[in-house]
């Protein structure tokens, strides 16, 4: 059993009908079985409860709820750290100038569409099917390392080096140092033990990247970072403070996330020889296939600072309240989906919000659904039937990602 976070005493302002205790980083059930344990709180909580773990905040699993809050950006902000707070912060850290936050996400609208909009041509749908057939070859000879071997752990393997590698390249960041990346971000997406740890965080990531950042000033190349050194923000040209801050939302956004998409959906297809199969046969499936999984298993949890006081899913919430987007349970909701614990390739509502919704909807999901397309089809072709390792069960953590660890499997 893990020894969970200390309970935090409960405002005056929270109803006690409204507390359900569930430590979204360490609760046992989530780390054994992370979507069974989803299910049993759409069950047994309301669809937005209060709960006193990690310093007390408020969870929103219902998707309606869900939906509603991620378009609201009034009440409901991604500013997680109000400007009043950061000269303080900043006086705190000796010898930084700069606290780098990550931009556009930590920003609401209008600011957030003028900082979002010189990075989405280089994630459109175009640009990323461009680089399909590139992202396939070295899909391939990732499987090409381990397919003789007759099992592999899935992670280290296949799932962290394919995003981790096309990521880096994207950025123009040296491939030879994905290790000490990914070890980067394992570190910044840990539970926080101090208000100044996410700050100290996100300089070191900063600071990881500072060479590489002054290296495009002067030495463009065909990259994210020597693009960015191009752009104007309302006119004005791009300073290394902005660089910084969009450097830090791109690096920690393109090295977790679609590591965790591959995972679940590998261990689904693990699970189910029909459906490998059936993609065999008919490897047009992929899309559909892929979208229900990402339903099935959504794994990002946004996080969202309560901006004015508010009534909201039948609870009194005050503002400066933390509060986070349970988008797993959103897409899990028997409200929104027919039998949503079922797998259902003909499903004819796939329509999730495992990218979340609004004007914060993930920059990358046109990037991540090439790679999973690629991957599970890949995959499904190069190998034969292949199942879970029985004797080594899957590995997973909590917090603002339900992500897994490690995915052993083998093939005949």
């Amino acid at each position: 059993m893990n020894a969970l976070s200390p309970v935090s005493p409960k405002p005056d302002h929270v109803a006690e009908e409204a507390v359900y205790d569930f430590d979204m980083f360490l609760d046992d059930a989530l780390l054994t079985d992370p979507h069974e344990r989803v299910r049993q709180i759409l069950r047994d909580a309301p669809p937005v409860f209060w709960t006193p773990r990690n310093g007390g905040h408020w969870i929103i699993m219902g998707h309606r709820e869900n939906y509603e809050a991620s378009r609201d950006t009034e009440t409901f902000s991604s500013e997680l750290f109000p400007s009043e707070i950061l000269p303080g912060i900043l006086a705190a850290m000796p010898g930084a100038t700069h606290l780098p936050l990550p931009t556009p996400i930590n920003l609401d609208p209008p600011s957030h569409t003028r900082f979002r909009a010189p990075l989405n041509p280089a994630f459109s749908p175009k640009a990323m099917i461009a680089r399909k057939e590139e992202i396939r070859a070295l899909t391939n000879s990732l499987i090409d390392a381990v397919i003789e071997q007759g099992h592999c752990d899935v992670i280290p393997a296949i799932a962290e080096p394919l995003p981790v590698q096309v990521f880096l390249k994207m950025m123009g960041l040296p491939i030879e140092r994905s290790a000490e990346f990914r070890d980067l971000v394992h570190e910044f997406l840990s539970p926080a033990t101090s208000m100044l740890d996410p700050f100290l965080r996100m300089r070191k990531v900063a600071d990881a990247m500072k060479g590489e950042i002054e290296a495009r000033r002067t030495d463009p190349r065909d990259d994210l970072l020597s693009l960015l050194w191009k752009t104007e923000i309302d006119g004005e040209p791009m300073t290394h403070e902005t660089m910084e801050d969009f450097a830090v939302l791109l690096f920690i956004a393109g090295l977790d996330t679609v590591i965790n998409g591959i995972g679940y959906g590998i261990r689904h297809l693990a699970c189910n020889p029909d459906l490998q199969e059936k993609i065999r046969e008919n490897p047009k499936l992929i899309v559909e296939a892929a979208e229900e999984i990402l339903r099935r298993y959504t794994f990002t949890v946004p996080t969202r600072r309560i901006a004015k006081d508010v009534e909201f899913g039948g609870w009194q919430m005050k503002e400066g309240d933390k509060l986070m987007l349970y988008l797993p349970g959103a897409d899990l909701d028997e409200r929104e989906f027919a039998n949503p614990e079922a797998y259902d390739l003909g499903r004819e509502n796939k329509v999730h919000i495992a990218f979340g919704v609004g004007p914060h909807r993930c920059l990358g999901s046109h990037l991540a659904r090439v790679e999973l397309q690629v991957v599970y089809e890949q995959m499904v072709a190069r190998l034969p039937n292949f199942r879970l390792d029985v004797d080594k069960p899957a590995k997973f953590h909590g917090g603002n990602i339900i992500a897994i660890d490690s995915l052993p499997i083998r093939w005949d």
